[in-house]
């Protein structure tokens, strides 16, 4: 009895490494592309982010609404006009000494 050796056939061996190249490839694509693991990632790095910075924002426009809201005609704080005058026109009283 004679045995012989059978080598896979040509056919199988492209069927394989092209299964294996596109694997490949689109498991590189799941992580790294456009729409990969590290994008979506790095999407909600920026969303968390940019929420931080809404936050700030909305926080900005309120203290500037209250103190708009402090110098309008229907409610005048006299402190807040003092300190206003002061800053922007470099007014002091009389019994004030200015030290450099």
């Amino acid at each position: 009895m004679t045995s012989r050796r059978s080598r896979p056939s040509l056919g199988a061996l492209v069927f394989f490494s092209v299964t294996l190249s596109l694997s490949a490839y689109f498991t590189f694509a799941a992580v790294q592309g456009d729409s990969g693991l590290f994008r979506r990632a790095e999407i909600a790095v920026e969303g968390d982010k940019l929420a931080r910075e809404l936050d700030e924002l909305h926080a900005e426009v309120a203290r500037m609404e209250n103190l708009t809201r402090r110098l309008s005609d229907d409610f005048l704080d006299l402190d807040l006009l003092d300190q206003q005058a002061r800053d922007v026109l470099g007014l002091i009283r009389s019994d004030e000494i200015v030290v450099h």
